[in-house]
């Protein structure tokens, strides 16, 4: 079962939602602001993945830019990146699907058709 940690106001979360959905792809909702993936867990999909940490920061939204993380995270250790993004939801990009073995950040039709059909 895939989790899929999605904002439901997010064009981009409810585009993937409907992608996995028409491709019968067995998934569980998991509001990403109201519970974000806790630290080890981030650290699990970081290192499945094969994804930069950086990607996973929502470098658009209001609270990177308002906590200068562009500036900060260069001096930041990985793990005080990882408890940032576990402690707020809306610094991780959305959607986030997990699988346990497999993550995407984002959505990105070809990269959900290789990684979730």
């Amino acid at each position: 079962m895939l989790d899929f940690y999605w904002y439901p106001k997010c064009s981009t979360c409810q585009k993937a939602k409907k992608w996995l959905t028409a491709n019968g792809v067995d998934f569980k909702e998991i509001h990403i602001v109201d519970n974000p993936p806790a630290k080890d867990e981030l650290r699990r999909m970081v290192d499945a993945s094969g994804i930069d940490l950086k990607k996973f920061f929502n470098t658009s939204g209001q609270q990177y830019r308002e906590l200068q993380l562009k500036d900060r995270l260069p001096e930041m250790s990985e793990d005080e990146k990882l408890e940032l993004l576990a402690s707020n939801g809306m610094l991780i990009k959305r959607p986030l699907a997990w699988n346990g073995t497999e993550a995407t950040v984002g959505f990105k039709e070809e990269s959900y058709k290789n990684t979730w059909s």
